[in-house]
């Protein structure tokens, strides 16, 4: 708590450029002597903070000082930037913090980073849904919610809300289903309906990684890729996973979770892709080309 209140008195002055040690105090809800000793404490760590008396009395800063100087190199006052300037374009609201950062930084840089995942700013509703869940993880309130399955059946969820993550280009919420009494992924395109709770709760993401590729089966598969794709081959694989071919084709292999999403994905390299194996996928894969066969006869 000590901590944080050095650091919001910095932040002040370096705003504020002088301040009284009392409005210090009705600041942080604590006494003038408290404020007194993080001034001498703030001094000891070579920081030139100066109080004066008199009409315009204070405290105040060495006008050239910034937080860098002292507590931060350059590297990891950038890393810091960058980081809240990604949650920023992940739309986490972080413009506030940003601009702070900036000033006790004085950095006007230019972006470190631009990102658009497009379907956030297409739909409102997600959108909304997004906002609701980044919400109820921060203040870690329950949400209730609607929620659709890859086989269409519709289901009503109680959730504690963990982490967002983006995976497979799109959005999931890993959370405690407080009905199946275990750890959940949920697809954000398929949540409706999300209401957030005023009942809180205390659970944390355990020490032991959890992901969605933990909670389902995963399968070693082996594609043949035509050479008309490549630019997909070396944007959707790691290097390591490719051979080439002596003709300019493809032999990817990769270890994926086992879900309709797969199949999806497979098909949408159309004639370009073979499944090599293992033999149900490639059957799998058959019997879906060829409904989709049907449906045009």
């Amino acid at each position: 708590m000590k901590s944080n209140r050095l650091f919001g008195i910095l932040y002040l002055l370096l705003v504020k450029k002088r301040i009284t040690a009392s409005e210090l105090a009705d600041y942080f809800e604590v006494s003038v002597r408290t404020i007194y000793r993080d001034i001498e404490t703030l001094s000891s760590y070579e920081i030139p903070i100066y109080m004066s008396k008199g009409k315009n009395g204070g405290i105040t800063l060495l006008e050239t000082y910034t937080l860098d100087k002292i507590l931060l190199t350059e590297k990891e006052q950038k890393e810091i930037l960058f980081s809240v300037q990604t949650m920023d374009e992940l739309n986490c609201n972080n413009n506030k913090l940003l601009d702070k950062m900036k000033a006790i930084f004085k950095n006007e840089e230019e972006n470190f980073i631009d990102v658009d995942f497009g379907i956030w700013e297409n739909s409102l509703d997600h959108q909304q849904n997004f906002n609701t869940i980044k919400k109820a993880i921060i203040e870690k309130r329950k949400i209730t919610f609607t929620y659709f399955n890859s086989y269409g059946e519709i289901s009503d969820r109680n959730v504690e809300p963990l982490q967002l993550q983006f995976r497979y280009n799109s959005w999931y919420l890993l959370g405690y289903d407080t009905n199946k009494n275990d750890y959940r992924f949920f697809k954000l395109m398929r949540i409706d309906s999300i209401m957030l709770l005023e009942e809180q709760f205390s659970r944390t993401i355990p020490d032991k990684k959890i992901d969605s590729e933990s909670l389902t089966n995963k399968i070693k598969i082996t594609l043949e890729i035509k050479k008309e794709l490549s630019y997909r081959v070396y944007d959707e694989f790691d290097t390591s996973s490719i051979t080439k071919l002596e003709n300019g084709d493809f032999i990817v292999q990769m270890e994926i979770p086992l879900n309709d999403w797969v199949y999806g994905y497979l098909l949408s390299f159309g004639e370009n892709i073979k499944v090599i194996s293992p033999e149900d996928v490639k059957r799998i894969v058959k019997e879906k080309v060829e409904k989709m066969i049907i449906n045009y006869q």
